[in-house]
């Protein structure tokens, strides 16, 4: 059955003093994903008589009044189209792991037992999930406790976010981010829930509580039928997922036509997969019983050929370096306007967005239009310290020849370059005038035998090297020997360092 790969944030934490911005929250999602299942967050921080911090849950009487406005928002997107979900984040004791629990309709109740159990037999006639997050915490410390995990329940795990990665303690993006919940341990991460034979998917969502669908912080998709609730309800249930670190992969995953998520017989199979990705295609691990099988690698595959005739390409455009609010404490935002323009074919324009304020307009097959706003962060002022920007930016797939000039505004700017000269290298664009007359207006005089107060602060876009197609689009097929108990699954890891993660396939009796 062909599949429509739909995509979405399924971890976006909309707090009770942030209920005022539900449609804004709303209006963003549906510029960014294909449905949105909303997470209400109920929790906050209260302090005791001598100072601690204990989060808690809001009072019922407005935890209840969020829940019916919610319910309301969701009705309402539900009968223009837009397909959203009713949802809330459950922790309980802490004893069984954060979860998030959606439901098919819009007519539940929020319930906040102590115990997973009782949530599951509270909801177990209903059509709900719970679906764990930050799996990989200290058992008994909101890390999940795969001993009491319901697998028609929770039908899959969310072991990607801006905590971290939770697939395992041994791999890249440690849990490090949220230093007061970690570091992460081995004894409750997702490759433990595979252990105990357990049939559970896998994807990446942001646990984002500003914004939805923050790309940096990863997205998940699920392959449905068509793009209504219940199909795409469907496909939850049947771990029809997986999850990218931040930019969007096409992929298709099958052992004898049945997809990620499916259950097969013991046997003899065919193992295949195609992968579209917005970059160049490193390596693809084949993964058995979370031991590796095959590495597939594509790299090495491509980049010595000579290209020539028309042909598809992708590159990221990004934007929002700029001056440090260490010295230019109101210079916080940016606005930029641009557009890109080309004289062969503009096949696709993949929006890579962090904040709310991104507008991409007037796409055509020639040309596109955009209106981004960024914003720099004071919450570090330390020297060498990290970094204040969130980025913005889009991916751009063209089709054209080698020699084909394509042509970038960026404010007053304009840059030209060739597809050739861009499949090189990256180039960044500075707006280094302002950056100088800013500093003159400021502080005058600012002269030095280097140009670093100059170039740290000016405003820049960075195009990142172009690929053609034969880049990052890969297809892969091998023999395997299918035992009942087994499971594969795989990584994808690009070049520039984005991966995704697709949920197993079972072989089972």
């Amino acid at each position: 059955m062909h599949y429509k790969k739909l995509w979405t944030d399924l971890h976006s934490n909309i707090h009770h003093n942030q209920m005022g911005e539900l449609n804004q929250w709303i209006e963003h999602a549906k510029k960014t994903v294909d449905f949105w299942p909303v997470a209400y967050y109920p929790f906050y921080m209260k302090r005791t008589e001598t100072g601690a911090g204990l989060e808690d849950l809001y009072d019922r009487e407005q935890i209840e009044q969020d829940w019916e406005q919610l319910r309301e928002a969701v009705k309402q997107q539900n009968e223009a189209g837009y397909p959203m979900f009713m949802g809330y984040e459950w922790q309980g004791s802490g004893d069984d792991g954060d979860h998030n629990v959606f439901f098919l309709d819009n007519e539940q109740p929020m319930l906040h037992p102590m115990r997973y159990e009782e949530l599951y037999q509270a909801y177990k006639d209903r059509s709900a999930i719970a679906i764990p997050h930050h799996v990989a915490y200290q058992l008994g410390s909101r890390g999940k406790n795969w001993e009491t995990h319901r697998e028609d329940f929770s039908p899959f795990a969310e072991i990607y976010s801006s905590h971290g990665c939770s697939e395992n303690d041994t791999g890249p993006f440690d849990m490090e981010r949220h230093l007061h919940m970690g570091p992460r341990t081995g004894e409750t991460c997702y490759e433990r829930g595979l252990e105990k034979g357990y049939l559970v998917g896998m994807i990446a969502s942001g646990d984002n509580h500003n914004v939805p669908a923050v790309h940096d912080h990863g997205t998940m998709c699920v392959l449905a039928a068509d793009g209504s609730k219940e199909a795409i309800w469907e496909g939850l249930l049947n771990r029809r997922v997986y999850g990218v670190s931040r930019s969007r992969m096409d992929i298709d995953f099958t052992i004898n036509g049945s997809p990620m998520g499916a259950v097969v017989k013991p046997g003899e199979g065919t193992l295949a997969f195609a992968i579209e990705a917005a970059d160049a295609i490193d390596r693809v691990e084949i993964l058995r019983d979370n031991v590796l099988d095959t590495m597939a690698v594509h790299a090495g595959t491509w980049e010595e050929t000579q290209y020539t005739g028309v042909r598809k390409y992708k590159f990221a455009v990004e934007f929002g370096w700029g001056p440090n609010p260490k010295f230019y404490k109101d210079r916080l935002t940016k606005t930029w306007d641009g557009s890109l323009e080309v004289p062969g074919r503009l096949c696709l324009v993949q929006k890579c967005f962090n904040s709310f304020g991104q507008e991409l307009c007037n796409v055509t097959e020639k040309s596109c239009e955009f209106h981004m706003t960024t914003y720099m962060s004071t919450t570090t002022g330390h020297w060498m310290g990290p970094s204040t920007v969130v980025k913005e930016g889009f991916v751009f797939e063209v089709e054209g020849k080698p020699e084909d000039e394509i042509v970038l505004k960026v404010d007053r700017y304009v840059y030209r370059f060739t597809l050739k000269e861009l499949m090189k290298s990256s180039r960044i664009l500075a707006q280094y005038q302002e950056s100088m007359d800013l500093a003159a207006e400021v502080f005058g005089n600012v002269e030095h035998y280097r140009d670093d107060f100059y170039w740290h602060n000016a405003y820049k876009t960075r195009i990142r090297q172009a690929v053609p197609e034969e880049a990052y689009t890969m297809k892969y097929e091998k023999k395997v020997t299918l035992e009942a108990g087994s499971c594969y699954r795989l990584r994808v890891h690009l070049r520039n360092g984005d991966t995704a993660w697709v949920s197993p396939i079972f072989v089972r009796e």
